[in-house]
Protein backbone atom coordinates (compact mmCIF):
# COMPACT_ATOMS: atom_id res chain seq x y z
CA UNK A 1 0.00 0.00 0.00
CA UNK A 2 1.20 3.54 -0.75
CA UNK A 3 0.21 7.00 0.40
CA UNK A 4 0.92 10.57 -0.58
CA UNK A 5 1.59 12.73 2.48
CA UNK A 6 2.26 16.43 2.89
CA UNK A 7 4.82 17.69 5.38
CA UNK A 8 6.99 20.80 5.36
CA UNK A 9 5.13 22.21 2.35
CA UNK A 10 6.13 19.31 0.12
CA UNK A 11 4.42 16.10 -0.93
CA UNK A 12 5.99 12.64 -0.74
CA UNK A 13 4.86 9.27 -2.09
CA UNK A 14 5.63 6.71 0.60
CA UNK A 15 5.23 2.99 1.22
CA UNK A 16 6.25 0.77 4.12
CA UNK A 17 10.04 0.50 4.35
CA UNK A 18 10.82 3.72 2.44
CA UNK A 19 13.34 6.26 3.72
CA UNK A 20 12.71 9.95 3.06
CA UNK A 21 14.30 13.27 4.02
CA UNK A 22 11.79 15.96 5.04
CA UNK A 23 11.95 19.44 6.55
CA UNK A 24 12.97 19.39 10.20
CA UNK A 25 10.44 17.79 12.57
CA UNK A 26 10.57 17.86 16.35
CA UNK A 27 11.92 14.69 17.95
CA UNK A 28 15.06 12.67 18.52
CA UNK A 29 16.45 9.65 16.74
CA UNK A 30 14.36 6.59 17.48
CA UNK A 31 11.12 8.48 18.15
CA UNK A 32 7.98 7.26 16.40
CA UNK A 33 5.67 9.81 14.75
CA UNK A 34 2.57 9.78 12.59
CA UNK A 35 2.26 11.82 9.42
CA UNK A 36 -1.29 13.10 9.63
CA UNK A 37 -1.81 15.01 6.37
CA UNK A 38 -2.56 12.11 4.00
CA UNK A 39 -3.68 13.35 0.57
CA UNK A 40 -4.14 10.04 -1.25
CA UNK A 41 -3.75 6.36 -0.45
CA UNK A 42 -4.18 3.22 -2.44
CA UNK A 43 -3.09 -0.28 -3.25
CA UNK A 44 -2.33 -1.04 -6.87
CA UNK A 45 -5.05 0.67 -8.91
CA UNK A 46 -7.55 1.06 -6.07
CA UNK A 47 -7.96 4.17 -3.92
CA UNK A 48 -8.40 3.70 -0.16
CA UNK A 49 -10.63 5.63 2.25
CA UNK A 50 -8.53 8.46 3.72
CA UNK A 51 -10.37 8.53 7.04
CA UNK A 52 -8.89 5.16 8.01
CA UNK A 53 -5.34 5.64 6.66
CA UNK A 54 -2.48 6.26 9.09
CA UNK A 55 1.17 6.70 8.08
CA UNK A 56 3.58 5.90 10.90
CA UNK A 57 7.29 6.64 10.71
CA UNK A 58 10.44 6.46 12.82
CA UNK A 59 13.00 9.25 13.01
CA UNK A 60 16.37 7.90 11.89
CA UNK A 61 18.39 11.09 12.39
CA UNK A 62 18.37 14.88 12.41
CA UNK A 63 20.75 16.08 9.69
CA UNK A 64 21.66 18.96 7.39
CA UNK A 65 21.39 19.02 3.61
CA UNK A 66 24.21 20.02 1.29
CA UNK A 67 25.45 23.59 1.37
CA UNK A 68 23.91 26.09 -1.03
CA UNK A 69 26.09 29.08 -1.91
CA UNK A 70 24.33 32.45 -2.30
CA UNK A 71 26.52 34.89 -4.27
CA UNK A 72 25.39 38.43 -5.05
CA UNK A 73 27.27 40.81 -7.31
CA UNK A 74 26.50 44.21 -8.80
CA UNK A 75 28.61 45.09 -11.77
CA UNK A 76 30.87 48.15 -11.64
CA UNK A 77 30.01 48.94 -8.00
CA UNK A 78 32.59 46.75 -6.22
CA UNK A 79 29.70 44.93 -4.48
CA UNK A 80 30.10 41.22 -3.72
CA UNK A 81 28.41 39.18 -1.01
CA UNK A 82 28.92 35.49 -0.42
CA UNK A 83 26.70 33.52 1.93
CA UNK A 84 26.05 29.84 2.56
CA UNK A 85 23.03 27.92 3.83
CA UNK A 86 22.45 24.36 5.02
CA UNK A 87 18.82 23.34 5.47
CA UNK A 88 17.89 21.28 8.55
CA UNK A 89 16.42 17.88 7.62
CA UNK A 90 14.84 14.92 9.38
CA UNK A 91 15.46 11.45 7.98
CA UNK A 92 12.41 9.20 8.32
CA UNK A 93 11.83 5.47 7.87
CA UNK A 94 8.21 4.68 7.02
CA UNK A 95 7.04 1.84 9.26
CA UNK A 96 3.47 1.28 8.10
CA UNK A 97 0.87 2.70 5.74
CA UNK A 98 -2.67 1.65 6.42
CA UNK A 99 -5.61 1.74 8.77
CA UNK A 100 -4.62 -1.10 11.12
CA UNK A 101 -3.31 1.24 13.83
CA UNK A 102 -6.51 3.28 14.13
CA UNK A 103 -8.75 0.22 13.98
CA UNK A 104 -6.76 -1.50 16.73
CA UNK A 105 -6.97 1.56 19.00
CA UNK A 106 -10.71 1.94 18.43
CA UNK A 107 -11.44 -1.77 18.84
CA UNK A 108 -9.62 -2.13 22.18
CA UNK A 109 -11.79 0.27 24.27
CA UNK A 110 -15.00 -1.30 22.95
CA UNK A 111 -13.77 -4.78 23.90
CA UNK A 112 -13.06 -3.56 27.47
CA UNK A 113 -16.46 -1.84 27.75
CA UNK A 114 -18.43 -4.94 26.66
CA UNK A 115 -17.39 -7.19 29.64
CA UNK A 116 -18.11 -4.37 32.09
CA UNK A 117 -21.65 -4.01 30.69
CA UNK A 118 -22.19 -7.80 30.86
CA UNK A 119 -21.11 -7.87 34.54
CA UNK A 120 -23.78 -5.35 35.50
Amino acid sequence: MFAIVRTGGKQYRVAAGDKIAVEKLAGAAGDKITLGDVLLAGDGGEIADLASVVVSAEIIAQAKSEKVIVFKKRRRHNYRRKNGHRQQLTLLRILAVGGEDKKAKKAAPQAEAAPAAAAE
